[in-house]
């Protein structure tokens, strides 16, 4: 996540309880049950009549509706335009995505969030007014990247493109060793935040702790840096 994406996310209200989906496909499905199963009310649209009807079977919205999303009218109509976020997970039709994000800002919605398939996707999304863009596939492959080059680097979260917040495996080099021992500001200038034993992490551990081979440990550095651990 950027300080762009940062500074959007401060813009959202927590107290906000009511969430449009539109399009139904595997990633806005995902969007649909995950905010319905945290308790918010949820509107799932698409123009599939078999999708919206799997999805009512499925209860993963509190409703959903059939409707085309490139008709202003349409959208107005179901009280879409009333709604302060709408996430559009149109990611495969290309045309249909821009023009339902472009309906939704002229209509007056607060918050778009916008799922791109490709880099030139993203970019229109951007100049039709989408106010945060999410590139899913993008995201995994170089997640994915990552596990199989670094299988030791369990979590990653990217603070800006230099900079991140990793939870990886204790090296078989600091086995045994006092948090102390190891210095990790001077010899790598990395912080540890973090020492994951069991099931639970424990936050700012003590310089005298050992850490065992096996065990999880979280730090925040540059990528340089944490590149330089002995994983």
């Amino acid at each position: 996540m950027n300080l762009s994406s940062l500074n959007f996310f401060r813009t959202l209200r927590a107290d906000n309880k009511q969430f449009a989906v539109i399009g139904l496909g595997r990633f806005g499905k995902a969007v649909c049950s995950t905010l319905h199963g945290l308790g918010y009310e949820v509107l799932g649209v698409d123009t599939d009549e078999k999708k919206v009807t799997q999805a009512l079977t499925d209860r993963i919205a509190a409703h959903v509706v059939q409707l085309d999303s490139t008709e202003p009218s349409a959208l107005g109509e179901a009280g879409i335009f009333e709604f302060e976020t709408v996430i559009v997970a149109i990611g495969n039709y290309l045309a249909e995505s821009i023009t339902t994000t472009l309906n939704l800002k002229e209509g007056g919605v607060s918050h778009v969030i916008a799922k791109a398939s490709s880099e030139t996707h993203l970019k229109l999304l951007k100049k039709v007014g989408a106010d945060h863009v999410v590139f899913p596939e993008r995201e995994m492959g170089c997640s994915l990247a990552r596990l199989l080059t670094q299988p030791s680097i369990l979590e990653r979260f990217d603070l800006d493109p230099d900079h991140s917040i990793v939870e990886l495996l204790v090296p078989e080099k600091f086995d045994g060793k006092t948090i102390s021992e190891l210095d990790l500001r001077r010899r790598y200038g990395l912080n540890l935040l973090a020492v994951g034993r069991a099931d639970k992490f424990e936050i700012n551990p003590q310089p005298n702790e050992r850490l065992k081979k096996g065990e999880a440990m979280v730090v925040v550095g540059s990528n340089k840096d944490i590149n330089r651990l002995p994983i």
